[in-house]
């Protein structure tokens, strides 16, 4: 019977394995801050967990006592590669592949191969589906990122450009306002309609008291 149990866990190290290299192996093409060898250590250490759990707890019915804090503790791990950059955020796929990795190797863990490749299956499917269905559903509107600099004595003209934008139904919302060598820069983030982004550009091209800007 310890024979059996042993070559078991041997199997639930190489489908955990296997199944690290696959979720990993699509974060690593896409060169994202966590890959091949973080997602397959993630996924391993999960199933060693949950067998480590399943081991000591099983006598008891404590089987999930141990295999509760890896909820916890991979949120440490995903919330690693989550970065913002002004508005912007990034990373958040690749920390949702790592919360995948640790359900799957629990799963596999415990024994439930079937439910983990289940799981697996589905959550790449809609990852490489995405593209498709973006393009298919592709929003009407895209949140842009509007950064301009003016002189500092023309500031009282910053809420006349302003209220120019929102006058062509552009939603704006003021970010920053920073002030640099005798130069104020104004960051606003304006919700865009695909329609207006070229009036948007030849607004901010042809206005001679903006000196500088990027969306």
């Amino acid at each position: 019977m310890t024979d059996h149990w042993e070559i078991y866990d041997v199997y639930k190290a190489l489908f955990a394995l296997a199944a690290g290299v696959v979720l990993g192996m699509e974060r690593e093409l896409k060169d994202k801050a966590a890959g091949l060898k973080t997602i397959t250590v993630i996924c391993l250490g999960s199933a060693l967990f949950a067998v480590i759990s399943q081991k000591v707890g099983g006598a008891d019915g404590e089987t999930t006592r141990i295999a509760s804090y890896i909820v916890s503790g991979v949120g440490f791990l995903g919330a690693g590669v989550i970065f913002k950059d002004q508005v912007s955020v990034s990373g958040l796929t690749t920390a949702g592949i790592i919360w995948l990795a640790a359900a799957v190797g629990t799963a596999i863990g415990f024994g439930e191969f079937f439910l983990a490749l289940t799981f697996m299956v589905a959550s790449l499917l809609i990852v490489y589906a995405s593209p498709v269905i973006n393009r298919v559903f592709k929003s009407k509107k895209q949140t842009r990122t509007l950064i301009f600099t003016l002189n500092k004595e023309d500031i009282h003209l910053k809420e006349e450009i302003v209220s120019s934008i929102e006058k062509q139904g552009i939603p704006v919302e003021q970010r920053k306002l920073e002030s640099k060598e005798g130069k104020l820069v104004v960051t606003i983030e304006a919700v865009v309609r695909v329609q207006k982004m070229k009036w948007l550009e030849q607004y901010m091209v042809g206005n001679p008291s903006i000196i500088s800007f990027s969306i």
